[in-house]
């Protein structure tokens, strides 16, 4: 299977990344949160205006991973403070346990080595543990727990992760 990445930045795109993000986030999310906050959630983070303005505004770069050219998943990455922000990385049910999250993580690990950025750091809810234990296995480390307010009642849970990026490979 031919897997590439590829930067989304029309109309069109972002509207097959929103597309993609409602299906993924109602079919995983909803044994960790509730129905109601994976709406609030997808709209307020993952529907076209949100990520319009993430991209347009707000610095994020947002990627789909393509595989034998479907969308199977995507990533979002912001830059900030001389490390990567990795905000989103999901790949649809019927793709997962092939390896392609490694695929996105290697894609990462290359722009930071161009960008010259120290380290990939992450949010995942505390409750997430199948997602948590992939990080830990791709080498990032609990640096510390956040739970942050996102409105409407709602707040994320988190730990914060990081993973150092190593230049003499």
């Amino acid at each position: 299977m031919e897997v590439i990445l590829t930067q989304v930045n029309t109309e069109e795109e972002i509207a097959a990344l929103a597309d993609l993000a409602y299906g993924i986030w109602h079919e995983y999310f909803i044994s960790i949160i509730t129905r109601d906050q994976i709406n609030y959630m997808v709209d307020k983070f993952q529907s076209v205006p949100a990520i319009t303005d993430q991209i347009q505004h707000q610095g994020y770069e947002y990627y789909f991973i393509n595989i034998d050219g479907a969308h199977a998943g995507y990533i979002g990455v912001k830059q900030e403070e001389g490390k990567l922000f990795l905000s989103k990385l999901y790949i649809a049910k019927e793709y997962r346990g092939h390896g392609y999250a490694s695929r996105a993580m290697e894609f990462l690990t290359t722009l930071c080595k161009e960008r010259s950025l120290s380290a990939i750091w992450l949010t995942v809810n505390r409750h997430n543990d199948s997602t948590i234990a992939v990080y830990r296995k791709k080498g990032f480390k609990t640096v510390r727990t956040q739970v942050a307010d996102i409105g409407n009642g709602f707040v994320m849970d988190d730990y914060v992760m990081e993973k150092p990026i190593v230049y003499n490979e």
